[in-house]
């Protein structure tokens, strides 16, 4: 349930950065989204009073800066200059073997081989349709969703490991306040380049769904899914996010799903559908530890383990 609401969360995400990217420039859609999370992410920690992390912590949390917070972001942006929604979202399709892939480099796990042939398949009939749409060879921009699609891997198996043990709202606010202060020179200089002209409701609504939700409120929900379920168990829901985004897309952009984009959505979900019941294995020596729920057992367990982050005891 927890990872099927971060997908409903992500799928609205290529058409509201579409809406808003013509009105406030890639760079500010792209990066500023995460300078306003940022600002509710340190609003959160100040209320709940939490202790800084250790410095140990810090690289790993860069992954998922690079991955989630700045990679996928601004890629997708480019991307969607000169394509819409709905191609862009047929290319994400691959999430789940980004994903998966990086949870065996990062997290652990060992999917078996039905999961890898599934995924193979869907990796030829997405190609298949880049090539197709970009008269024979692929576009630039599908070259960015495929970049951002393998950084987003990487951000979601990190992210979703780390949770396991400190829990998934901490995870991505911590990314996004270490971040914030590469983010916000880069976001003052995309307006600088860019002021924003011609802002609609549509580019408002947008950017505050790209920045609360796609950014913020939809990483509690989905780290704390792929932390307990699994990073590539629960990372096999995310096929069900083209779908969802195609829908969006014609529903709110008003975007034609042509023949040849309704056939590759149909191939990419079998295709990932046919792998959602393969074994996956763990390693049980790159394993953390489990969420602790008990508060008395999270404040012991924080001290006999030095966990960075402190408890509230």
């Amino acid at each position: 349930m927890l990872g099927g609401l971060g997908v409903l969360a992500f799928s609205l995400t290529l058409p509201a950065t579409k809406a808003a990217e013509p009105a406030f420039g890639a760079v500010t859609v792209g990066i500023g989204r995460a300078v306003l999370a940022a600002g509710l992410a340190a609003l959160v920690l100040l209320i709940r009073r939490e202790a800084l992390i250790v410095p140990k912590l810090v690289p790993r949390l860069a992954l998922v800066v690079v991955g989630v917070v700045i990679g996928f972001p601004l890629l997708t942006t480019f991307a969607l200059r000169s394509v819409d929604s709905a191609h862009a979202a047929i290319l994400s399709g691959l999430l789940p073997v980004a994903t998966a892939g990086m949870a065996v480099l990062r997290a652990g796990e060992r999917p078996r081989r039905q999961y890898w042939l599934a995924l193979s398949a869907a990796i030829a009939a997405v190609l298949v349709f880049a090539a197709v749409q970009g008269a024979g060879r692929p576009q630039l921009a599908d070259l960015y969703v495929l970049a951002a699609v393998v950084l987003a891997g990487l951000g979601y198996a990190e992210g979703g490991a780390l949770a396991r043990t400190y829990g998934g709202w901490k995870v991505i606010c911590w990314a996004l306040v270490l971040a914030a202060p590469v983010l916000v020179p880069v976001t003052v200089a995309g307006l600088l380049l860019h002021p924003p002209r011609e802002v609609t409701a549509a580019a408002w609504l947008g950017l505050g769904y790209v920045a609360a939700v796609s950014m913020f409120l939809g990483f509690f929900a989905w780290y704390a899914g792929l932390a307990r379920g699994g990073v590539a168990r629960v990372g096999r829901l995310q096929i069900a996010q083209p779908a969802l985004t195609l829908g969006w897309s014609a529903l709110l952009l008003g975007e034609q799903i042509s023949l040849a984009t309704g056939l590759a959505a149909i191939v990419v979900l079998a295709s990932v559908a046919v792998g959602r019941n393969a074994r996956v294995d763990r390693d049980p020596g790159l394993l953390a530890p489990p969420v602790r729920t008990s508060r008395k057992a999270d404040c012991v367990g924080q001290r006999r383990r030095r966990w960075p982050f402190r408890p509230r005891c």
